[in-house]
């Protein structure tokens, strides 16, 4: 049987905003990101009988355990007490990390298109790039060996491979869909569900 796990994404960021590739840059939360946060980790505390039981788990980049150290407060917990995973970092986006769309498009123009074309396989150009397929071979083994009941903060990209992992998307879809900020998604019983 497969543990209980909630999955929440890193609150806003600047670059999120201002619609840049962060990839793996550590990039802080801002105030919009902290009141999801706020808000996600009240959703939390409904969710959770005890906490005590779950086993507390970030992506080792500042806007996690931000994020992971407002849940936890939020919650009733020591805001340090969760590990780092650094499986869980966010896909890497090569040369285009800290850069927009349309920074990317005047500095190789082209590519932009045929990363749409096949999103889940592109790999950007630049030292460290990992496609989406990359990323998911990454977390695989970290998911598969889940036991305990989870709460793990984590980046959009992570999520989306998620659903790719558990069956639960296809990889244009997944590519494609959007991972909001400010919502918890629960893997219970081999169903993902946003809530």
């Amino acid at each position: 049987m497969t543990p209980l796990v909630y999955f929440v994404r890193h609150g806003q960021t600047d670059w999120n905003a201002a619609l840049r590739f962060q990839g793996q840059r550590d990039v802080d939360v801002n105030e919009t990101g902290r009141r999801q946060a706020h808000r996600n980790a009240l959703r939390l505390a409904e969710l959770l009988d005890d906490p005590h039981r779950f086993d507390f788990v970030a992506s080792p980049l500042r806007r996690t355990r931000e994020t992971m150290e407002i849940l936890r407060a939020g919650i009733g917990l020591p805001r340090d007490g969760y590990r780092l995973e650094p499986r869980l970092v966010e896909v890497h986006f090569g040369d285009w990390q800290g850069r927009t769309v349309d920074e990317v498009e005047t500095a190789f123009p082209g590519v932009a298109a045929e990363r749409e074309a096949d999103k889940w396989s592109f790999l950007p150009p630049g030292a460290g790039a990992e496609s989406y397929d990359l990323l998911s071979a990454r977390i695989e083994p970290w998911l598969s060996a889940l036991e305990r009941d989870t709460v793990c903060v984590t980046h959009g990209g992570v999520i989306r491979s998620i659903f790719v992992l558990t069956g639960t998307a296809g990889r244009a879809e997944a590519a494609a869909m959007d991972v909001p900020q400010d919502r918890i998604l629960r893997w219970r019983d081999g169903r993902l569900d946003w809530l």
